[in-house]
């Protein structure tokens, strides 16, 4: 089992020890080699049969060789190799020993270190078997002597301490081979439940809603995820590469916060990206000085979160205000409904009735809008296909307005394309658009509607177009503040609700251009998983 363990859990280096072992062997034969060639072969070596001891050492250095291709191309299997590399040790180091002085001559330390090395290189029951014939060999040199010749005489004893050795050396190399083999089973287990846990924490990460950036000493990208790469617009997996040229304005922040720690958290607008991203620093480890951890979170998707907290309080309002308001607003268009009837007042009396009907009908208007935005229930997303949506709004508003079917045009690309969003919010901030964009618009079409999903941040979006005079900057700056308008008949709350009710689908209303040629907004829409090609 050991030795299966051995050549198929870990080959190579299986195979490497093999190759250390023979290179000892070869080692050894060419130093013998080297001695019989300069003709200064040491005594006892070959002293009682030189040309056997020669001839021996000869195919032992040649064997060696050999077996050093023969492992490189790993041909027998491995288990085969050890053993008859072992048996073939044995064999020539008792020859040699036999030519020599026999047990006298030091040879059986190299039978223990071939006894030993076999061992250790395929455990088990056949360290045994190598001690046994390694034994057997020595005893059966010394009863040969014995029966051959008359000098040296035999030592059994020293053949037996020998043999025994032999034996302690197998157990021993079988524990510390077992040893070993726990240990590399208990090193690869290891090493598997932390690459399953990296890919764990890998798929972690990169599922994460918010994004990850680890920055390295040299301030060069080590990780990041896909809603990082989402949120700054990047196309593809960026790493090793300094955070400067891969988003310069998170860069900026970035130089900004290792200059002053106190300041943890900022807003940028990435140039490839049409989101707002919230970014927050923190070190990974207090005693280097560069390796940080970059946190990266969608800043409509905090807005959605801080939404529930700012209707509720919004809905007291309005009903504060509907409870304070109303009661006494209805007192005043009733008095002044009976005003107008009152026989008494004259035409100049009039005129100040219908301004008084007129302002407490728009009062009762922003009433009602402020209500709207408090009753509105939490947002609940579908995915659906713009297409058809579109198709079906287009003739509500065209019929509602009265409009000519050339008064609205329409682009989508791809035109089975989905998006996400709650499909009722979608028609009110669709339907204020689309009443600005009809207000202001010069010409046919009043309204041109585009709609396709961003490469950088495979987000879709749609683009309202008008063909009026633009907006000024005046007007710009404020464009998105409740109660702005230029409109005396206007609430200045259609805006503001919009975009509202887009940040509720974690979504985004934006200026996206503005020219005396007309302006555009666009709404992006959350990212959706799977688009239809």
């Amino acid at each position: 089992m050991a030795d299966y363990y051995l050549s198929n859990k870990h080959p190579d280096i299986s195979w490497q020890a093999l190759q250390y072992f023979n290179l000892y062997r070869f080692l050894i034969t060419f130093l013998f080699v080297a001695l019989i060639w300069a003709g200064h072969l040491p005594q006892p070596l070959g002293i009682y049969d030189r040309d056997l001891f020669s001839i021996v050492a000869h195919i032992y250095l040649a064997f060696s060789i050999a077996i050093a291709f023969v492992i490189r191309f790993q041909i027998p299997r491995y288990n085969l190799q050890v053993a008859g590399q072992v048996l073939i040790d044995i064999a020539a180091i008792s020859m040699m020993m036999y030519a020599s002085a026999g047990l006298s001559s030091g040879f059986g330390m190299l039978l223990v270190i071939a006894v030993a090395g076999g061992s250790i290189l395929s455990a088990g029951r056949i360290a045994i078997l190598f001690a046994a014939i390694a034994a057997l060999v020595v005893l059966g040199q010394e009863v040969y002597v014995q029966l051959s010749r008359y000098y040296p005489p035999p030592n059994y004893t020293h053949a037996g301490l020998l043999g025994i050795t032999f034996f302690i050396t197998a157990i021993l190399g079988n524990i510390l081979s077992a040893r070993v083999e726990k240990s590399e089973a208990l090193a690869k287990e290891r090493a598997v439940d932390l690459e399953s846990m990296a890919r764990l924490n890998e798929n972690i990460v990169q599922r994460m809603h918010s994004g990850i950036i680890v920055l390295d000493y040299e301030f060069r990208i080590r990780l990041i995820n896909e809603s990082a790469r989402t949120l700054l617009g990047l196309e593809r997996k960026i790493y090793h590469e300094p955070l400067i040229n891969i988003a310069p304005e998170l860069s900026v922040k970035f130089n900004e916060w290792l200059h002053h720690e106190s300041n943890r958290t900022f807003i940028i607008k990435p140039d490839r990206s049409e989101l707002d991203v919230q970014v927050s620093f923190t070190r990974l480890k207090p005693d280097t000085k560069f390796e940080t951890l970059i946190f990266l979170e969608d800043v409509a998707s905090l807005r959605q979160r801080a939404q529930h907290m700012k209707l509720a309080s919004l809905g007291r309002l309005a009903a504060s205000i509907a409870h304070e308001v109303r009661n006494p607003l209805g007192a005043i268009s009733h008095a002044g409904q009976l005003l107008s009837e009152s026989e008494s007042v004259n035409g100049e009396d009039n005129r100040l009735i219908q301004i008084i009907m007129e302002q407490t009908y728009r009062v009762n208007a922003i009433i009602e809008n402020v209500q709207q935005i408090s009753r509105r229930g939490s947002a609940t997303p579908k995915q659906f296909q713009i297409k058809l949506w579109l198709d079906e709004f287009i003739r509500e508003f065209i019929l509602y307005q009265q409009l000519v079917p050339e008064a609205i045009s329409y682009l989508i690309e791809p035109e089975d394309m989905n998006i996400c969003m709650d499909p009722s919010q979608l028609h009110q901030v669709l339907w204020n658009l689309s009443e600005n964009a009809i207000r202001y618009s010069n010409g046919l079409p009043f309204i041109e509607f585009r709609c396709g999903i961003r490469k950088e941040t495979e987000r879709p979006y749609l683009d309202v177009i008008d063909h009026g005079p633009g907006i000024s900057d005046e007007v710009v700056e404020h464009l998105f503040e409740p109660f702005f308008t230029k409109n005396s008949t206007g609430s200045g709350l259609g805006l503001y609700i919009s975009r509202e009710l887009c940040e509720a689908n974690q979504a985004s209303l934006s200026l996206h251009s503005n020219s005396s040629n007309g302006c555009c907004f666009r709404i992006h829409f959350p990212h959706v998983e799977r688009q239809q090609n």
